[in-house]
């Protein structure tokens, strides 16, 4: 039988680390990095056997490539701290890995994502396919931010949900928000200008895509906060190419 090893790249996590810890005690490994969190995520990650390691934060792409030159087994899953392995992808994963095709490299997943543990359905949210199961050969994109597994090799796709807890509070929420946009801004300020017409348009062609063309509006409430985030978002990020680029020109 395969063996499987689990990937985890945390900080300050200690409101998620115990829950997504205990949905893959079944793996025969889990690799945990963690980049020196100042709150209880190792004392709560302690209780369970987990391997711990601890590397300083460069960027997402080189704490999960850490994490991955970590790994002993041949197959490789990884998930955050704010996502859960249900037992019916627990089952389906053994499955893949044990009896799958032998020509896959890796499977792709869809991803069930909750804003104040509201399932949002529309909007572009679901169903959000990742790749999270693949051999440790696997490398990670170098971006900032969402960066992205890669095989040399044939996917295959798998049915069921990794659950993903994305947002418990509109504050907590907003750190993401102002986080992801000053590294998108980065990102994109070397080959992106920014106008008047960027700042005033592309907000309002976000809500019409989100909102109305991807069905945003079958979500109620919840896909109207989702959108309005977006536009924050999208907002921010060109205000920050705006101020990068004019602190270059200045």
């Amino acid at each position: 039988m395969e063996k499987l090893s689990v990937t985890i790249i945390c900080g300050n996590e200690e409101n998620n680390i115990e829950e997504c810890i205990k949905s893959i005690l079944w793996a025969d490994e889990i690799i945990l990095v963690d980049s020196y969190s100042k709150d209880k995520t190792i004392v709560i990650a302690s209780k369970f056997e987990v391997k711990i390691f601890q590397n300083k934060w460069e960027s997402f792409a080189s704490q999960r490539q850490f994490a991955l030159s970590k790994c002993t087994n041949e197959w490789v899953f990884s998930i955050d701290a704010d996502e859960r392995c249900s037992p019916l992808l627990a089952d389906e994963i053994k499955e893949k890995i044990n009896f799958g095709t032998n020509n896959f490299a890796g499977y792709r997943m869809p991803r069930k994502s909750f804003f104040l543990n509201k399932w949002v359905k529309h909007g572009g949210w679901y169903p959000d396919y990742q790749l999270r199961l693949f051999k440790k050969q696997a490398t990670v994109s170098e971006r900032l931010v969402h960066e992205k597994y890669e095989v040399e090799g044939e996917l295959g796709i798998m049915k069921n949900d990794l659950l993903h807890y994305t947002v418990s509070s509109i504050s907590e929420y907003m750190q993401k928000v102002n986080q992801y946009s000053t590294l998108q801004s980065i990102e994109k300020s070397k080959n992106r200008k920014i106008n008047f017409l960027n700042m005033l348009f592309r907000p309002t062609l976000a809500f019409i895509q989100g909102y109305i063309f991807k069905g945003g509006f079958l979500d109620g409430i919840t896909g109207l906060m989702v959108v309005n985030f977006h536009i924050i978002t999208n907002m921010l990020t060109f205000m920050k190419i705006w101020q990068i680029q004019n602190k270059k020109k200045s």
